[in-house]
């Protein structure tokens, strides 16, 4: 790169860093656009599972609110996307694109260390910690995303180390309300959406539906290809269809009801030996929720859900001779092997106000999951985890400018040894402008099914007996106004790991890898600054700037996690004008890996993205969105992986690309 195309990514950096200081509060500018950019939609809530996120803000969780709006003018084809540029403090790296694995950190932490929900449900891998779900979550089917920092094990749950992240999909209207999308890209991506949603006689109901077809992009460098790999884009195709209903018997109790299918088919990327490779995915999420408020002190809501996730993979490779380099063959990795689980369970949660002022919280969590993988063997096992906990808390009636809360969740699995965590939260309003608020406790991550019944003869052995992953975590911020409508907060974040889980251990009788416990302790150190503001009606932004140490017991900083990040966007919508405008940039700092037992940087990079949308109806029914992608097409690795070289058999490092530049183009079609 010469120095002309370092300036004008700096510059740019630079320039979308100085329009966000004149934006608006994130929450706050969703709102102020979902008015301009679309029909009013009613989100009904005063329910204990609704309002939870609201409540532990309340309490001193930093949350974050990504609306349908922000996705729509950022032209996010799925939840990775989605989540890259517009939460503080949140690493996203999808391996080659939309749906597809993906990297992710928050605050200092792994992939693993965050719990992933679609309307409260509990998606993450049950066979794989470090396989996210991201890669068959559409943006189009997306009300709003809840991010919360720091640990939240007490309500959430297992693998909620560093955060958790509520996906809801669409929701409930009580107008009609509804829309139809069609677009595509230069990647050659094809894209459909749509939903429909209104109230009857007390019967809500919202159906939805999105396609997206593409035949991807070279995820390698032309350099880290092989002669023996044949298919050298990476195609993809997700249909997901879903639907709610919910009916109000009265205003005390609701009934409802959900369920979202997906299908997808997803090609995985190799720079070397393979004629084809790619996973066949067949997901379903249904549940069932009962919330009764049987008086002004008491409500509780009863919640099931079954989750089925199951995988086929299919892979041939081509044979090849590394003494000549000659493809001699076709041979037949896995034609269809299935991976896969089911997860069901339930919650039930009670919420009792003994006196104004106090709040209590009881509650119960089930879940058992099965699953097993012919691909790496993992043995077909069935393991179910009992939890309670509860909570304390005060609000304003108490004390008028302070609220704290304490907690503890008890967690028994069938296989393992149970945890108990504890966690304690509060906020001072010090001054109208000025607040302090802060967590501290304890988190956990139950093994996977991987890490317990894995009995690959070739690869590697599961334990069992494997303790718990345990970290204790203090989270505390300064923050407050400068104006009205200019928000600043200054974050902190201290965290210990202990009992990590890893291959340590050679059976030499079984040839096996064994998963066990990692001695030391995991240390995590770091920072974050937040500014949102609103310079006007009209223009509307963020910055925020992300440093974490996150050192294993060696001193050495984890691998795939950031050192740095920086995030700023700027979006400007004039309700009185027929076009808005969208820019954002994200930079990412050092990022190390050990692809070939070689340490290696392949972070600081820079991404800038722009977007226009034009309305061609006084009531902005017709609209259409421009886009642009990685705006200077920066060439950079989501993450490093390995290949073999033809000739000679040798391990090299290969880059995984994020996303080249690309156009987009999307109509849309809003019925109301």
């Amino acid at each position: 790169m010469n120095c002309r195309r370092k300036l004008i990514r700096v510059l740019a950096l630079a320039g979308a860093s100085t329009i966000s200081l004149g934006g608006a509060a994130f929450a706050q500018a969703g709102q102020q656009v979902a008015a301009a950019d679309q029909p009013e939609m009613v989100v009904i809530t005063g329910r204990i599972e609704e309002d939870l996120p609201r409540e532990l803000a309340q309490l001193g969780t930093r949350v974050d609110t990504v609306t349908a709006v922000d996705i729509k003018n950022g032209g996010y084809l799925d939840v990775g996307q989605s989540l890259q540029v517009t939460v503080p403090g949140l690493y996203v790296a999808p391996k080659n694109g939309p749906f597809d694995y993906v990297d992710v950190s928050f605050q200092g932490g792994r992939t693993e260390d965050i719990l992933w929900t679609v309307d409260g449900v509990r998606i993450n891998n049950r066979l794989y910690a470090g396989t996210t779900p991201l890669d068959t979550l559409p943006a189009s089917m997306v009300e709003r995303i809840e991010v919360l920092e720091g640990p939240q094990a007490l309500f959430y749950g297992t693998q909620a180390i560093s955060g958790a992240i509520n996906v809801i999909t669409k929701d409930f209207s009580e107008t009609p309300n509804g829309a139809l999308s069609a677009g595509f890209d230069s990647n050659n991506t094809r894209h459909f959406d749509g939903f429909f949603r209104d109230t009857v006689d007390g019967h809500h109901f919202v159906v939805y539906g999105s396609s997206d077809v593409s035949d991807g992009y070279q995820p390698f460098r032309d350099q880290d290809y092989q002669p023996s790999q044949v298919d050298r884009s990476r195609n993809f195709n997700v249909l997901t269809i879903g639907g709610k209903y919910a009916y109000d018997f009265n205003d005390a109790l609701r009934v409802t009801v959900a369920e979202q299918h997906t299908d997808a088919k997803l090609d995985y990327a190799y720079p070397n030996g393979r004629q084809l490779a790619f996973n066949e995915r067949n997901e379903d999420i249904l549940s069932g929720k009962v919330d009764y408020t049987a008086t002004s002190q008491l409500q509780f809501f009863l919640k099931g859900y079954y989750h089925w996730w199951y995988a086929h993979f299919t892979e041939f490779d081509n044979d090849v001779d590394h003494e000549t380099g000659d493809i001699t063959g076709v041979s037949v990795s896995d034609n269809h092997d299935f991976w896969g689980y089911t997860d069901y369970g339930g919650t039930a949660i009670a919420k009792y106000t003994p006196v104004p002022g106090i709040e209590t919280y009881l509650g119960y969590d089930y879940q058992s999951y099965k699953g097993r993988d012919v691909v790496l063997v993992i043995e077909q096992k069935t393991e179910h985890v009992h939890a309670i906990f509860g909570e304390i808390a005060t609000t304003h009636d108490l004390l008028a400018n302070v609220q704290f809360a304490a907690g503890f969740r008890y967690n028994a699995p069938s296989m393992g040894p149970s945890t108990t965590v504890w966690d304690a939260s509060a906020r001072w309003d010090v001054l109208p402008e000025l607040f302090v608020k802060g967590t501290v406790g304890t988190a956990f991550r139950l093994p996977t099914a991987e890490e317990l019944f894995a009995n690959d003869p070739n690869d590697e052995r599961g334990n069992p007996n494997i303790k718990p992953v345990t970290s204790t975590n203090v989270n505390a911020s300064i923050g407050g106004t400068i104006t009205p409508n200019v928000h600043w907060e200054v974050v902190g974040f201290y965290r210990d790991v202990k009992n990590l889980i890893d291959l340590v251990d050679f059976d030499s009788s079984t040839n096996q890898d064994v998963f066990g416990n990692l001695p030391g302790t995991v240390r995590v150190r770091g920072g974050e600054f937040v500014l949102d503001a609103a310079w006007n009606d009209d223009l509307s932004g963020s910055f925020s700037y992300t440093y974490s140490e996150s050192h294993d017991s060696a001193g050495e900083h984890i691998n795939r996690v950031p050192e740095q990040l920086v995030k700023a966007l700027a979006d400007y919508h004039p309700a009185d004008q027929f076009f808005g405008l969208f820019a954002s940039v994200s930079y990412v700092g050092s990022v190390f890996d050990t692809p070939i037992g070689v340490r290696e940087n392949y972070g600081k990079y820079a991404v800038v993205d722009l977007g226009a949308r034009v309305f061609f109806d006084r009531d902005r029914h017709h609209r259409v969105d421009f886009n642009i992608r990685n705006l200077f097409d920066e060439q950079y690795a989501t993450r490093l992986g390995h290949g073999t070289t033809d000739l000679g058999g040798n391990a090299y490092t290969v880059w995984n690309l994020g996303l080249p530049r690309t156009f987009q183009v999307r109509y849309t079609y809003n019925f109301f």
